[in-house]
């Protein structure tokens, strides 16, 4: 997005942009180069919530932009809203949401302790996986948020996150084992909770996938 259309969006949401005053030796070289925004929580809020850039703006009820720590160490990643995600706004706003809750606490965590956020902040209709020019469109969003929170460690929730971020095709199954990263960041894939609902026998797999998650934060650390 341009800097003329994030001025536009934020003047449409009522927000103003603090802009430093240039001095007198300054002030003419000032008013001809394109004004700079120091990135916000508020600014990408807005705009996110403004967003028209794919045709899921026409279905959304609202945008789902992530929920929890906006400082935190764990940045947890999935796809896109579900349709109770969708209704409240809300992140893991659905059965899988549980599941997902018992994961954090395995590793002496809750909600409140990571960012939850998805690829793709609308939900498509019948929940099917998002398109490329969803997924373009919605880029430029979760790499600000990247950077708004540095994460000491990402986890990719499923298979289209990890595909996204590592830009790979290999199966889940063998990029959870190995090491990755992204942006420079330590990156965990971890088998989505909707789909250990489905495979009970994975969810042993998760608790390795999680110990993993935890082992290159204490890397770090």
């Amino acid at each position: 997005m341009d800097n003329s259309t994030r001025l536009q969006y934020l003047s449409a949401m009522g927000i103003d942009v603090w802009v430093p005053r240039a001095s007198e030796e300054n002030a003419a070289m000032e008013d001809a180069a394109p004004e700079v925004i120091e990135d916000s929580w508020d600014i990408l809020q807005a705009e996110m919530l403004a967003c028209q850039q794919c045709d899921l703006c026409q279905l959304r009820l609202q945008v789902v932009p992530g929920s929890g720590n906006q400082q935190a160490d764990f940045l947890w990643i999935t796809e896109a809203p579900s349709f109770e995600d969708d209704q409240q706004g809300l992140p893991f706003a659905d059965h899988s949401g549980e599941l997902l809750t018992e994961m954090l606490r395995a590793m002496q965590l809750e909600r409140e302790d990571v960012f939850i956020t998805h690829i793709v902040k609308c939900r498509p209709p019948d929940d099917r996986d998002p398109k490329a020019q969803e997924l373009e469109a919605c880029e430029h969003y979760l790499q600000r948020q990247i950077a708004l929170i540095q994460p000491k460690v990402i986890i990719a929730l499923g298979r289209i996150a990890a595909h996204k971020l590592l830009q790979s095709k290999a199966p889940l199954a063998e990029l959870r084992v190995t090491e990755h990263e992204f942006s420079g960041i330590p990156l965990q894939t971890v088998y989505h909770p909707a789909y250990l609902l489905r495979s009970l026998n994975e969810k042993s797999k998760a608790w390795q996938d999680i110990q993993r998650a935890l082992t290159l934060f204490e890397k770090i650390k």
